[in-house]
């Protein structure tokens, strides 16, 4: 599965959306950024992990002793670090890794926080202090439902269990002593249809990665135009285009 997320990674080469014209309407009062605000004090060390090309981290991660941010993605990481140009204050360094073969010392950092990426929670337990916290906003199996249902595939589609309760279990076996799970359930509406094809085209939504097309054996990445207007015409208001989000926070405490 990661061979197929690297490449597809590696070909998109830049994750800003703010070209993409959408709003927001969220049920719940949980955020990321002021999570990771909470917990932080101005000389923690925070660690970053599938940052993609930076515009989050550095934009709205709060200022730090150091924030070390990753992604496997080297084109990635060089993105990250053009974006950095905009922020020279901003105490942060881009590498290239691997979530799944993390290279630091043990008891290193205060905080870890990962925003829909993979992770090892055991990994993460390791590497943080005594006390640190683990903090992450997900895509969950549930997400964007609608779509996934009328193009019969997509992000989870498949799984047997949601992608919050693996990772709330993951986390638990790992040692974690104090772990809460959040629902997040939001409503973005896309103000066109290329918005909307913007986001799909450059997330994997309806792209699963472990997907393949047994015919010829490529990966599934093509949008079907019948089904996508089908659910435009369906899901249109006033707001714009409707698609209902379904995300998922948690903070651990080693």
């Amino acid at each position: 599965m990661q061979e197929l997320e690297y490449k597809k990674y590696e070909e998109i080469g830049n994750w800003d959306f703010s070209n993409i014209k959408y709003i927001v309407e969220q049920d719940c009062a949980w955020d990321y950024y002021k999570e990771i605000e909470k917990y932080s004090k101005p000389n923690s060390l925070i660690l970053d992990l599938g940052t993609g090309g930076g515009e989050k981290a550095l934009s709205q991660m709060p200022n730090v002793g150091m924030i070390i941010a990753t992604d496997f993605s080297p084109k990635m990481i060089q993105t990250a670090n053009e974006n950095k140009k905009n922020f020279p204050n901003k105490n942060i360094k881009f590498v290239t890794m691997d979530n799944l073969n993390m290279k630091f010392p043990d008891n290193l950092f205060d905080i870890v926080t990962a925003r829909h990426t993979i992770i090892d929670a055991v990994q993460i337990y390791n590497c943080l202090s005594d006390n640190g916290v683990l903090i992450i906003e997900g895509v969950d199996k549930y997400d964007c439902w609608e779509l996934k249902k009328l193009f019969n595939r997509g992000q989870a589609f498949n799984d047997k269990i949601s992608i919050s309760q693996k990772d709330y279990n993951d986390i638990r076996n790992a040692g974690f002593s104090e772990i809460n799970l959040q629902e997040i359930v939001q409503y973005e509406y896309y103000k066109t249809e290329d918005d909307l094809l913007a986001l799909l085209l450059k997330t994997p939504i309806l792209d699963n990665f472990s997907e393949l097309d047994a015919s010829n054996n490529v990966h599934i990445n093509q949008i079907d135009t019948k089904l996508f207007d089908k659910y435009v015409s369906e899901h249109t208001s006033d707001k714009g285009i409707e698609l209902k989000r379904v995300l998922y926070g948690i903070v651990a405490k080693k």
